[in-house]
């Protein structure tokens, strides 16, 4: 038992060191993932990073510039926004919702997306008629425009503004479950396993969906990122997050009417959602070269 053990590991340490081989490989994806890391360990620990509360005011420190710029104060190194908030802080407790946000958004789409992909690729018929032309709708309206839509019957807020927008990023999760099914579904270890007695709930959660992660994987990743844009797109708009809650896209927007006379109030949030964003995409990036084994290098 020990040495079935002992090659079991084996197997797993081979396994992914040949996945960082193959992952580190691209540069890119290894900066994106320390980035991510650095965000994660930021957002965990933003109660000890953070100089300030982030909903703090100082009546005597309006729009405040940064350190480097002239009429600055040292007590806020980013300088602080129209009432006197530290905006430091508030990047800094800002990554806490951008993470939750993506979290929360890639997990209801990703676990209603399999559930979905798996009954429309194995039952076939009326029911993946039904469920494809639904997703089909879905993908018709633009993302944006239809999660505005969602937000705006369910009502304003963070979390109707995560529902709405894992509403409009499932059908990708349906699609590609779909696709990954159907190609896994005839194959010898599919059809050896029906001929033993596998029950339908296990041929579909049990023998075909370990076999389609690897593109589900890369997919969720690229959703991250696309949730966050949206997220803070909507926030911009006024129909996610609600101030004073410290989350970037509700910042831009609480900033736009001072963006010719502070700066820094606009630019520092837009920094931290494009560098989020990039980091995320080139991670992906590392993912699908790793994953995918027509992309690997003999």
């Amino acid at each position: 038992m020990s040495d079935i053990t002992r090659n079991g590991r084996r197997a797993e340490f081979e396994v992914l060191a040949e996945f960082w081989h193959y992952f580190s490989e691209n540069r890119g994806a290894v900066i994106g993932l320390f980035v991510v890391i650095a965000l994660v360990l930021m957002a965990v620990f933003a109660p000890l990073i953070a100089p300030f509360n982030p909903d703090e005011q100082f009546r005597d420190a309006f729009l405040k510039p940064p350190f480097f710029q002239e009429g600055s104060d040292p007590r806020f190194i980013l300088g602080t926004d129209a009432v006197g908030r530290d905006l430091l802080s508030r990047l800094i407790y800002g990554a806490r919702f951008s993470l939750f946000i993506g979290t929360f958004v890639v997990a209801l789409a990703l676990s209603v997306g399999i559930v979905l992909g798996l009954v429309a690729g194995f039952m076939r018929g009326a029911v993946e008629t039904v469920i494809m032309r639904v997703m089909d709708v879905i993908l018709a309206f633009p993302s944006l425009l239809l999660a505005l839509v969602l937000v705006a019957i369910l009502g304003p807020g963070l979390t109707n503004a995560m529902i709405a927008i894992a509403v409009v990023l499932q059908p990708h999760f349906v699609r590609l479950t779909r696709a990954a099914v159907l190609s896994e579904r005839n194959r010898d270890y599919v059809t050896a396993t029906r001929v033993a007695g596998a029950g339908r709930m296990r041929l579909m959660f049990r023998t075909i969906l370990p076999n389609c992660t690897a593109p589900l994987i890369v997919q969720a990743t690229l959703s991250f990122s696309n949730a966050i844009l949206d997220a803070a797109a909507l926030g911009f708009l006024g129909m996610g997050a609600q101030p004073p809650t410290p989350e970037w896209g509700t910042m831009l927007a609480e900033a736009r009417e001072f963006i010719l006379r502070a700066w820094w109030v606009v630019t520092f949030p837009g920094l931290m959602i494009l560098i989020t964003v990039l980091a995320i995409n080139l991670m992906g990036d590392g993912l699908r070269d790793a994953l995918d084994p027509k992309l690997k290098r003999s």
